[in-house]
């Protein structure tokens, strides 16, 4: 019979590990990955309404089955040139954690690719860059078929501030 110190022990590396189902999509020809769990659905690209004065990446609201939500284009977020949506380009509506409770957003992607299961040994911590550069949005590289996925931690792709001036559009 397993002890209470090894059940809690086993319970938090299960609660930081990083293993699990990811949804893959690229912007601008790399591959990132978001867990699974904070997806609620993928959809094609719709009319986006445009709020003034907000930031560049922020590209608007839309009207999701009468849900206001506001949508935020990654490429632009990350500092990558805009691109001209294609018939490949997808708003990933996700789920963060806000000030006042979950926070229904869209992202928009150049193109959604797979499911993946990726293994606990297949992620690596994220590399330090220096000190000017904030990765804390990065979860981990995902080590996949000679290639790297960068893991996204979509809580933290935007600011504490960001989300509060989302949270008053939508």
């Amino acid at each position: 019979m397993a002890s209470a110190a090894q059940t809690l022990s086993q319970a938090v590396s299960a609660m930081t590990s990083k293993e699990g189902k990811y949804l893959t999509f690229t912007l601008a020809n790399e591959e990132y990955g978001i867990g699974i769990l904070k997806i609620k659905e993928i959809i094609g690209m719709m009319p986006i309404t445009s709020v003034p004065r907000t930031p560049s990446f922020v590209k608007g609201v839309i009207n999701l089955r009468g849900k206001v939500i506001p949508v935020v284009d990654l490429r632009l977020k990350f500092g990558m040139p805009p691109m001209d949506y294609t018939d490949r380009t997808c708003i990933i509506v996700v789920e963060i954690a806000g000030q006042s409770g979950a926070l229904t957003i869209g992202i928009v992607v150049d193109s959604v690719s797979e499911v993946l299961n990726i293994k606990e040994e297949d992620i690596e911590n994220t590399p330090t860059f220096g000190v000017r550069v904030n990765t804390d949005y990065i979860m981990g590289m995902a080590k996949i078929s000679g290639g790297v996925k960068i893991l996204l931690d979509i809580d933290k792709v935007l600011s504490s501030q960001e989300i509060v001036s989302l949270e008053k559009e939508g």
